[in-house]
């Protein structure tokens, strides 16, 4: 089996190193201390570069990258830990709104993402029904050539800082639940929306946002009234061709096989010299070569214009929880001294372990939770019947 990417992609991928070696300065990470994993510099580098519509398809008017292109992209920010959080919401809610929406959305929103001049927020979620998003009770109520919207989302992370929100409403009642449902991209300084922060354990910062009244014109629908499903369908789709690439546990492995050199222990020894814990990193590489494999052939598949489906699951499950193992092999590898949080003096590597360790468990919830993913995996890889 040949893993090794084609002389374009591995091109490119040295343009995305050299990117990075310039661009990606200490200040850029400090900005990202109130738990905003963005950089308004960066990303709009990244837009003049062409990356933010590197994954819409040409034919969509996009950039066309082929998606082997764009995993080494999300796989060497990953490695380098760029903040640019942005970046692919932005891809997706460009390209949806280049498949499916009206020439309003597409003069007047779609040229100020790809430029990057703005970012864009997710309103999926509601705090009483979490991933079951069909669900959503957010209610937009036809008044003439308005709408006027009612309710409140969840996890709509990027939202203090973005312009947009591509919104998931409840437009009818009387159907089957994905059969009511509509979207509409919803400039987020319209009168009626208040944001809240919720801060996670992670450190990143998402939010809670409310609509009461939110009166908007119907040229910010996008699709078919009562026909969300089809605009949600088509988000999994650009999510998944540009969410392939996932390598959280890369950073960590890093800080700890430094600390495991240099950190020395109470008896005098350092951790590199406990069999446990060099078995541990081992692994960790291990696992971390099996997560390449699972992206590698996600952008395989959607390099070859397969849409995958089950192979996405597949690979966030595996990449999630087997990060969150390996935070808290390396969080018990410190000791004592591993409880030190980021930045503060004395902490092995800066704190970045212990960040990882509290970041690590949010993975397994964001982007479909590691249950729902053991369902998909089970009912559409192994055959097996619903519960």
């Amino acid at each position: 089996m040949d893993f090794s990417f084609s002389a374009d992609a591995e091109e490119f991928r040295v343009e995305v190193k050299a990117f990075l070696d310039e661009h990606l300065t200490p200040d850029v990470f400090l900005g990202t201390r109130d738990g905003t994993i963005h950089n308004d510099a960066l990303h709009k580098k990244m837009a003049d570069k062409g990356w933010i519509d590197g994954s819409i398809p040409a034919e969509l008017g996009g950039g066309g990258r082929d998606p082997l292109d764009m995993l080494v992209l999300i796989e060497e920010l990953q490695l380098a830990g760029a903040p640019c959080d942005g970046m692919a919401v932005a891809a997706v809610v460009a390209a949806i709104i280049l498949e499916l929406g009206n020439d309003h959305l597409k003069e007047t929103v779609v040229p100020r993402i790809i430029d990057g001049e703005s970012l864009c927020s997710f309103g999926y979620t509601e705090p009483d029904f979490g991933s079951d998003v069909a669900s959503a009770t957010t209610a937009a109520v036809r008044d003439g050539d308005d709408w006027v919207i009612n309710g409140q989302k969840m996890w709509t992370t990027m939202a203090h800082v973005a312009d947009f929100v591509l919104l998931l409403t409840r437009t009818n009642h009387d159907v089957p639940k994905h059969k009511g449902l509509t979207f509409f991209v919803v400039p987020l300084d319209t009168p009626g929306i208040e944001i809240q922060p919720v801060h996670t354990m992670g450190t990143e910062r998402s939010n809670a946002t409310f609509y009461d009244n939110v009166r908007i014109d119907d040229k910010w629908r996008i699709g078919e009234v009562d026909g969300g499903w089809a605009v949600m369908k088509s988000a999994l789709k650009f999510e998944r061709g540009i969410a392939g690439g996932q390598f959280p546990s890369a950073t960590l492995i890093d800080a700890a096989v430094r600390a495991a050199q240099t950190n020395v222990r109470p008896d005098g020894t350092k951790a590199i010299d406990d069999p446990v814990v060099r078995q541990q990193i081992a692994r960790a590489m291990i696992d971390l070569e099996v997560a390449r494999c699972f992206a590698y052939n996600t952008a395989f598949l959607a390099s070859e214009g397969v849409m995958f489906g089950v192979e996405g699951s597949m690979t966030k499950l595996f990449v999630s929880e087997s990060y969150k193992k390996h935070s808290n092999w390396f969080f018990d590898m410190l000791g004592p001294d591993g409880l030190l949080s980021l930045d503060t003096p004395g902490a092995p590597e800066g704190g970045h372990i212990e960040e990882h360790f509290r970041h690590a468990p949010v993975t397994t919830i964001y982007g479909g939770t590691s249950e729902i993913s053991r369902n998909l995996i089970a009912t559409s890889h192994l055959g097996l019947p619903r519960s």
